[in-house]
């Protein structure tokens, strides 16, 4: 190691890097009880255990659990704000409480998720556990023995852990491209659709003013001289389908329809029916000008943007830059416009009948659906095998990430707590825990 450090000072040397050494320190991952001694140029360089970086706290022995306890004292100061605006009481609602919660804290919290918490160990669970009880407490204004696994399911949060897993195997399969355990998602990085980068084309180059229209393109459907294409993309229970239709001089001259992957969106679907629309009508001869028809905006607008990250859409805006006759109107949906229902109907039947169309990718929103329905299956199973909260489950078997919006008086009902002989019993209020009329008197025993 000190050989290292001779061969860096040497190379800042002949490159007249300039190092502060007072400032220097290092950090050695190792079992080693007795650490080496370090110098440079004279000066002794200081160990240190853990060090920050792009706001993740890195520790000797890589168990992040020195990110985990910054992060919750940053949190707990927080909590100092929340206590200010809102009581049990009093302030603020509940439902605001829980969205500053979600938003902020959480938001606090997950720094660096990907990084440290995509297969948490159980110190780490047992600590997230801890520094996010006492914003449950404080959202739901429970007793303080109210168990934490019974609050998340009131409240529609799950264990903060589980929560950062889930955030962090998304980053690690959309963003770093890396694999999942098959047990998690049998999806792979190359199966998605990811946004692409850079500009397709030179930046001063756009399409004419007069290409995209977003008024009513009905008019120019009795014109003889324009070949009117419409477009249109469906999502059924069969599944989901694209289509456009070629009206020429009042005929019906060419239609296409296809079915897309069943995970795709209606988005997909729209744009995919106007990429095979621009690619049939820049085949068409030179002196027709061609006139697409689309209800859909959204696939309007970012085909027209150039700087647009969708692989489609750009792939259409190149198109129809280098056909300056083609031109792409809206059309408003299921106003009676005969090419428009048509197209409708043909996406439709597309849905059941039209030959598989290979060329789309899974969109993001299915991932993080597949990711969230995992995260709900393993929040089920703690929840169903835990220990604690007993008395919530016989009421919530289930869990779900809507919050129940129980008033803090429900809260404490449910869990049993508050003036009953059973709650009062339990920290010697009483003497006896049985009701007046011989049984145990709990609070959903005077309830029934």
């Amino acid at each position: 190691m000190q050989s290292a450090i001779t061969q860096f000072s040497s190379w800042c040397s002949e490159n007249e890097l300039t190092i502060s050494t007072e400032k220097a320190n290092y950090i050695l991952f190792s079992k080693m009880v007795r650490s080496p001694k370090i110098t440079w140029n004279g000066y002794k360089i200081n160990r240190v255990k853990s060090f920050k970086y792009l706001g993740i706290h890195v520790d000797d022995r890589l168990n992040w659990l020195e990110h985990i306890n910054k992060q919750g004292e940053k949190a707990i100061k927080m909590q100092q704000y929340f206590k200010r605006i809102a009581g049990g009481n009093w302030g603020i609602s509940e439902i605001h409480r829980w969205t500053l919660y979600k938003t902020v804290i959480e938001r606090i919290l997950a720094q660096g998720s990907s990084a440290w918490c995509l297969n948490p160990t159980f110190k780490m669970k047992r600590k997230l556990s801890s520094i996010q009880r006492p914003f449950l407490l404080h959202i739901s204004g429970a007793y303080r023995i109210t168990p934490t696994a019974a609050l998340q399911t009131i409240l529609g949060i799950p264990p903060l852990h589980m929560q950062l897993q889930f955030e962090a195997r998304f980053t690690s399969i959309y963003r770093l491209r890396i694999p999942l355990p098959p047990f998690i998602t049998d999806t792979q990085p190359h199966d998605l659709e990811m946004k692409v980068t850079g500009w397709p084309t030179h930046p001063s180059e756009h399409l004419k003013p007069n290409q995209i229209s977003f008024e009513d393109g009905e008019a120019y459907i009795a014109r003889k001289d324009i070949i009117n294409i419409f477009t249109d993309g469906s999502k059924t229970e069969h599944g989901v389908g694209a289509a456009f239709c070629v009206l020429t001089n009042g005929i019906w001259a060419y239609q296409w329809y296809a079915k897309l992957n069943g995970n795709s969106v209606v988005f997909q679907a729209e744009l995919t029916a106007l990429h095979e629309a621009v690619i049939y009508a820049s085949h068409l001869p030179n002196h027709n000008t061609s006139k697409i028809h689309v209800d859909n905006r959204a696939s309007i607008m970012t085909s027209s943007n150039s700087k647009s990250t969708n692989e489609t859409a750009r792939k259409n805006f190149k198109i129809l830059l280098s056909n300056p006759r083609m031109k792409v109107s809206w059309v408003k949906a299921h106003a009676g416009n005969i090419g428009n229902e048509r197209a409708d109907q043909l996406a439709k039947d597309a849905t059941q009948h039209g030959q598989s169309y290979s060329h789309t990718k899974l969109p993001k929103p299915h991932i993080k659906v597949l990711l969230r329905k995992r995260m709900l299956e393993e929040w089920q199973t703690s929840w169903k095998n835990g220990d604690t909260g007993r008395k919530i489950y016989n009421i919530m078997p289930s869990v779900s990430l809507r919050p129940t919006n129980w008033i803090r008086e429900d809260v404490i009902f449910f869990s049993q707590h508050g003036p009953f002989p059973a709650y009062l019993k339990r920290f010697h209020l009483s003497d006896s825990d049985y009701c007046s009329c011989g049984g145990i008197g709990t609070a959903l025993h005077y309830a029934t």
